[in-house]
Parts: C-alpha cells; sequence; structure tokens
C-alpha cells in the first residue's frame, strides 16, 4: 500500500489551492502568537505569593522609546577612547549638581568623547567610500570586458579580477610603506581627520632634499598596527588597485596571463606608491610651495595624478612594448576597427564606475566631520557635473564628425570628465567643473584618434581617458581653483595667503599663477616617472620571459589558450581574417 504523504493525510489540497489555504493558515497562527505575546508575563511564583505581599504597588514606567530620533543620545550615551566617558554614579552626581560649575577633568572627559565621535565617524565615512571605490573594480571589469572582443573576454576579465588581490598583497608587503612611511615626520604631517596617524614617522629617502619614498609600515608591520593607519591602507590600497586596473585595458587581447602577474607586483610595490609619496606622502612635490614658494605645492585632491596619470603612463608604455593586436593595421598600416563584443555591458559598468566615484572624490577628504570636511557637499556635486559635460561634449563631438552618436564615445567621455574633475573637485565651483568636463570629453576623442594613427593600439582607450585627462585634471586645478577651500594644504598659509586670511588653494584664473607652475611640473614628473619606470620594466621583463601572447593563441582567442574556458562556450567563435586585415571573432 502507497504511503500517504504529508499534504495527504491532513487533507491539504495539492497546487495554488493548497498553497493558499497553508499561507492562510500561517498568517492567523502568526496573528495568534503576536497577539498572545503582548500580554503580561505571569510567573508561578508569582501566583503563589501572599495576599498581604499583593498590595498595589505602582507600576515601573515603561521603557522610553524615540521614535523622532530627537531624544536620543545624552551624557550617559557619551564614550571616550576607553570606553563610556562618565559612570552612572557620575550621571547623577553631574544632574544634583548641575548647577554647580563643572571640574576641569569632567570637562576634559567629555572633550574626550566629543573627539572619539569625531574620529569614529571620520574611520567609518573613510572606511564606506573606501568600499565604494574597491567596487568599481566590478565596473572596470565591464567596461574592459565589454569594449574587447568576445574571444578574449574571460582573459580580459580575469585580469581585473586578479589585479584586485595581487595588487592588494603588494601594496601591503611595501608599496604601503614606500608611499606613506614617514608621512607623519613629513612637513606636511598626516591627515588631522584620522588623528595625524602619528605611528607613520619612519625615514624618508630624499636626494637634495626632494623626498622620494618612505621606509616604514612593510607588510602592516606590529609599529602600525593602529585602526587609523588601517584605515588609511584599505583607503589607500583600493584608489591604488584602480591605477593597476587601467594598464588591462590598454594592453588586451595580447598579454601573456602570467606576465601580467608579475607586472602587478611591480606597479603596486615601486610604481604607484614612489609618484603617490611625492605627492600625497609628504614627498618633494607636495612640498614645493614650503620650499620655493610655488601656490600650495603640487595638489591633487583625489588623483588625477597620483591614481590615473600614473596608469595611463604605464598603459602607454605596456602597449607600445607589446606592440598592435594582429590585424589591427593593415598592410598600408591605416587603422582597422576593431569593435567591442558587448556594449551594453561597457555602459553598465560605466555606471557602476560612475557611482564608485562618489567614494573617489568625497571620500578624499578622509573624514565627514571637522577641518572643511562638509565640503564633501560640492566636491559630489562637482564630480556630477563633470562627468555629464564629458558625456555630452563627446556624444556631440562624434555626432558632428562622424554623424553618428558613439555610445563607446559617450561612455569614455563620462569617465575623462570624472578623471579630469578627481584632482580639482574640492577647489572649484559648479561652472568650472562643468567646463572642465567638457573640455575633457573633446580631449578624449582626439587622444583616441591621435594614439590610433601613430601606432599605439588601445583597444579600450585607457590612455586617452586616463593619461591625457589625469594630466588635464592636475592643470585645470592650477586654472580654476578658487580659494574658498583648501587653507594650509600641505603646509602652506595656515594663518594666511595671498594677503588673506583663510584663503585656500588658488588657481591662475583668481590671483595665484604659482600654482600652475607647480601644477605643470608635477604633470611633467607624473609622465617621466610613470611612462619611464614601467618602460623600463617592461622591456627588462621581456629579456627574462615572453610577455605577448603567441600569434596562435591571439588569433584563436586568449580564452581557452591561457584560461581553459571560453566566456561564451554557447557560441563557436572563429578567429580569422577579413579582406580588410581585421580580425572577426
Amino acid at each position: 500500500m502507497r504511503k500517504k504523504k504529508f499534504y495527504e493525510r491532513i487533507g491539504l489540497p495539492r497546487g495554488p489551492v493548497g498553497a493558499m489555504w497553508l499561507t492562510f493558515v500561517v498568517t492567523l497562527l502568526s496573528v495568534a502568537f503576536i497577539i498572545l505575546g503582548s500580554g503580561p508575563v505571569v510567573h508561578a511564583a508569582d501566583e503563589a505569593a501572599p495576599a498581604a505581599a499583593a498590595a498595589p504597588a505602582a507600576e515601573a514606567a515603561p521603557p522610553a522609546i524615540d521614535p523622532g530620533g530627537g531624544a536620543s543620545g545624552t551624557a550617559a550615551n557619551a564614550f571616550n577612547a576607553a570606553g563610556l566617558a562618565f559612570t552612572a554614579d557620575e550621571l547623577k552626581k553631574f544632574a544634583d549638581t548641575k548647577d554647580q560649575p563643572a571640574t576641569n577633568g569632567d570637562l576634559l572627559r567629555a572633550v574626550d568623547a566629543i573627539g572619539q565621535g569625531h574620529l569614529a565617524n571620520n574611520i567609518v565615512w573613510t572606511l564606506l567610500t573606501g568600499f565604494l571605490v574597491m567596487f568599481m573594480q566590478a565596473g572596470f571589469a565591464m567596461v574592459e570586458t565589454g569594449f574587447c572582443r568576445a574571444k578574449h573576454a574571460a582573459h580580459v576579465i580575469m585580469t581585473n579580477f586578479m589585479i584586485y588581490p595581487v595588487g592588494m598583497l603588494g601594496f601591503w608587503i611595501a608599496g604601503f610603506a614606500l608611499m606613506f612611511g614617514s608621512l607623519a615626520a613629513s612637513k606636511i604631517g598626516g591627515p588631522a581627520a584620522l588623528g595625524g596617524v602619528p605611528a607613520l614617522n619612519g625615514y624618508e629617502f630624499s636626494i637634495a632634499g626632494f623626498g622620494l619614498f618612505g621606509t616604514k609600515g612593510f607588510f602592516l608591520s606590529p609599529s602600525v598596527y593602529d585602526v587609523a593607519i588601517y584605515t588609511l591602507f584599505l583607503f589607500q590600497m583600493v584608489f591604488m588597485d584602480t591605477t593597476a586596473t587601467i594598464p588591462t585595458g590598454a594592453m588586451a587581447e595580447r598579454w601573456r596571463f602570467t606576465a601580467f602577474l608579475v607586472y602587478g607586483f611591480f606597479i603596486s610595490m615601486v610604481c604607484y606608491p614612489i609618484y603617490g609619496h611625492m605627492v600625497w606622502g609628504g614627498g618633494g612635490l607636495a612640498t614645493l610651495g614650503l620650499n620655493y614658494g610655488l601656490g600650495h605645492g603640487a595638489v591633487d585632491f583625489a588623483g588625477s595624478g597620483v591614481v590615473h596619470a600614473v596608469g595611463g603612463g604605464v598603459a602607454l608604455a605596456g602597449a607600445l612594448v607589446l606592440g598592435p593586436r594582429i590585424g589591427k593595421y593593415n598592410k598600408e598600416g591605416k587603422p582597422v576597427a576593431m569593435p567591442g563584443h558587448h556594449i551594453p555591458m561597457a555602459i553598465i559598468g560605466t555606471f557602476i564606475l560612475a557611482f564608485g566615484w562618489f567614494g573617489f572624490n568625497p571620500g578624499s577628504t578622509l573624514g565627514s566631520t571637522g577641518a572643511g570636511n562638509l565640503r564633501i557637499g560640492v566636491i559630489a556635486v562637482n564630480t556630477m557635473l563633470a562627468s555629464a559635460g564629458g558625456a555630452m561634449s563627446a556624444l556631440l563631438y562624434m555626432k558632428l564628425r562622424f554623424g553618428k552618436y558613439d555610445p563607446s564615445m559617450a561612455a569614455n567621455g563620462l569617465l575623462a570628465g570624472l578623471v579630469a574633475i578627481t584632482a580639482p573637485c574640492g577647489f572649484v565651483t559648479a561652472w568650472s567643473s562643468v567646463v572642465i568636463g567638457l573640455i575633457a570629453g573633446i580631449l578624449v576623442c582626439l587622444s583616441v584618434f591621435f594614439w590610433e594613427r601613430i601606432g599605439i593600439d588601445d583597444p579600450v582607450g585607457a590612455v586617452s581617458v586616463h593619461g591625457v585627462n589625469g594630466i588635464w585634471g592636475l592643470i585645470s586645478l592650477g586654472l580654476f581653483a578658487d580659494g574658498t577651500y583648501g587653507a594650509a594644504w600641505n603646509g602652506v598659509g595656515a594663518t594666511e595667503y595671498l594677503g588673506k586670511a583663510g584663503q585656500g588653494v588658488t588657481g591662475l584664473f583668481y590671483g595665484d599663477s604659482s600654482q600652475l607652475v607647480a601644477q605643470l611640473i608635477s604633470s611633467v614628473v607624473c609622465i617621466v616617472w610613470a611612462f619611464g619606470s614601467a618602460y623600463i620594466f617592461f622591456n627588462l621583463q621581456k629579456l627574462v620571459m615572453p610577455i605577448r601572447s603567441s600569434r596562435e593563441d591571439e588569433i584563436e582567442g586568449l580564452d581557452v589558450p591561457e584560461m581553459g574556458v571560453a566566456a561564451y562556450p554557447e557560441f563557436q567563435l572563429h578567429g580569422t581574417h577579413s579582406s580588410k586585415g581585421g580580425n572577426i571573432g
């Protein structure tokens, strides 16, 4: 005899009707439990209590609730670094003697609690915005994969994926120490928003007083085992990883994966940290103002130069050493179009990057409390406006020149505007941001065609988006900074600047030509170091290992030969040559 199933034994109909009945019964039971559970709990001991003890007594007041949030947060909630700032007895004493003057000790503990709260806000802000920047890796992966051909998709997205752990390890081993190891001991000091990170007080290696790199914090050693330093590490690590990702687009579709892995340690341990120290670590470029009277020294709020131009310079060197893809140029040397296989993927990736930029730029205040950090509202709006200007000008340029609204160039225009505004975002007005973005959108179009014309094959336009517009961002700061923000930046103008108290970073159009000079010097150093060091590295790497994939693998597509898996196994992709010399698939 067949054993009855559970729903048959309880008489529950099968199908949608049974599901509806079961949902109805569960809902009734839930409501009953809620009603019963809201009543008072009666214990047996209470029932057995003598009648004399059951005399009416005043019920304890129910716990106070605060649905509006206006009454929460009192002295009882004040914390300092050691925990609660005041004990319950001390709070009662304060209440009983509230009309008497407080002692200095009481005031100091109250101020300590305020300081703990401010630092906590800034650490949480820095971590959350760092998480947003980390998510930009997904945006880069989608943009670069979408702009490349299908037969290389798994390989391209794996370079975007693996640069994250490889770069992180390299930055942990040496990059962070070289970049920030002497920050607190430098003339500009550590970030006040994170408490000054005083433990980053290592020796700075310099030549003729021009600081090049720090020497403390390798492997995040015990001497820097500090909450603020670890927070700074996370935030700066994801910035470094952005730089390291940029060349994966310019060198896509012909870069041997093993060679790529080695490169990941070079850029995270040497290339990025050295220039980063010069600008953000208290090095020689940051002190151009203090030492030579050039404005506030080299200023780069969130990394047009430190992050993007360095990545673009390395990308240019890599694309030059690798050479163009097979079929990119015909027998006459004319470039052949090699369209990406998934434009929607690239556009979605662009949106992810634009979203992550709200961590990139506003997050670079390293806090939301104190020291002018409420500027984050201005920074966020400037970031948006520049991206809009870049997308619009690139779209219209392509329409006027070729008669079509090119989605890939519109995406690159938006990214170019974001790259360009990254350095000046904290120092300019809304109209300046739009102008900076509009110029960036035109620059990226002109630059893409320029590099292609002279034989540099950059499948995704990384050199143009990040390299060219990273330099434009540095220069634009020297033109448009309006002086309303950045007083005492890099140790310059703590009391006054240009004869005015509170005057911040100021560009040429607002009366300070020396700031533009500092930005131009920083731009030249960035180009020479990023391109030069990478060009030397890639050529040395060629001497000890192959860095370009074989001709056969490139024609077939790098997915199966290098990764062992096709990105799109449902489709048969053939790598053949068209009559015009292009590569199909």
